[in-house]
């Protein structure tokens, strides 16, 4: 049975082993003197520096692939954003233009109202490298009344919330792709008693944020959808070794939880 190492332990490995290839080359060098008379000595010392060389070379070129292969995955990130946005001035116009045809204080106006102050974050603020944990939260309570005014039928949602540090900073759109699937896979396919129980928590730079939902039975077979995978990858990247995503299913009960420490 093998051991498995991880990649933190193997780094340091690394780095110990380049260090005292390095020390053994001095070593050489300043008993040059003493063994510098033995056949092939000073051959030897040539041959060693190579290798010590060809290993900097090696690991040098190892970080800069590093460095291209996470400039080229910030890049795609930014470009698949780009794609997904629609022309801001005519979206917005065409919003401004049908909420005032809508007679005033009715539900068809709110739900403009709030589409539109959504919409907004998401093109101007989603763009953002980092955005306050009060913009965030704002933004999913936008969307959370949204949604109640789109259903008609009855069901149990709650947003309990507690957050110390409103400007503390966060990566933006981290939470809404995990409160749009309760909505999609839970309330959205059951008939009744359909509920959905949100917390987010930010304390001492640490934040939690945890989703309970119920659903049909038949929705359990679902696979896991884009939306899922490129918040993955956006945490990775963002967030390396500094949160954590867990789902876990019980009967018909769903509940994911995302932890992870603040810059």
């Amino acid at each position: 049975m093998k051991l498995k190492i991880s990649d933190r332990k193997k780094k340091i490995i690394r780095g110990i082993s380049r260090i005292t290839l390095v020390v053994i080359g001095l070593i050489l060098v300043i008993f040059n003197d003493t063994f510098g008379k033995l056949e092939g000595f000073t051959e030897f010392i040539a041959l060693y520096f190579i290798l010590v060389f060809i290993t900097v070379i090696y690991w040098v070129f190892k970080q800069i692939k590093s460095i291209l292969r996470l400039k080229n995955e910030k890049e795609k990130t930014e470009l698949l954003h780009l794609k997904s946005q629609v022309n801001p001035h005519f979206f917005f116009n065409t919003l401004n233009n049908l909420y005032g045809l809508m007679e005033k204080d009715s539900k068809e106006r709110k739900m403009v109202l709030k589409l539109s102050d959504m919409m907004r974050y998401s093109i101007y603020e989603g763009e953002k490298d980092w955005v306050t944990m009060k913009d965030e939260f704002d933004y999913l309570k936008n969307y959370i009344e949204l949604q109640g005014i789109r259903y008609h039928k009855k069901s149990d949602i709650r947003f309990n919330h507690k957050i110390e540090n409103p400007d503390a900073k966060i990566m933006p759109l981290l939470f809404i792709i995990l409160l749009e699937n309760a909505f999609k896979h839970g309330l959205e396919n059951l008939e009744k008693n359909a509920y959905i129980y949100i917390y987010l928590t930010e304390t001492n730079n640490k934040v939690n944020f945890v989703i309970e939902n119920n659903f049909e039975l038949q929705e359990s077979s679902k696979k896991e959808g884009i939306g899922l995978k490129n918040l993955q990858r956006r945490l990775a990247l963002v967030y390396p070794k500094k949160h954590s995503l867990t789902f876990n299913t019980d009967a018909n009960v769903y509940k994911v939880t995302l932890s992870l420490t603040l810059k």
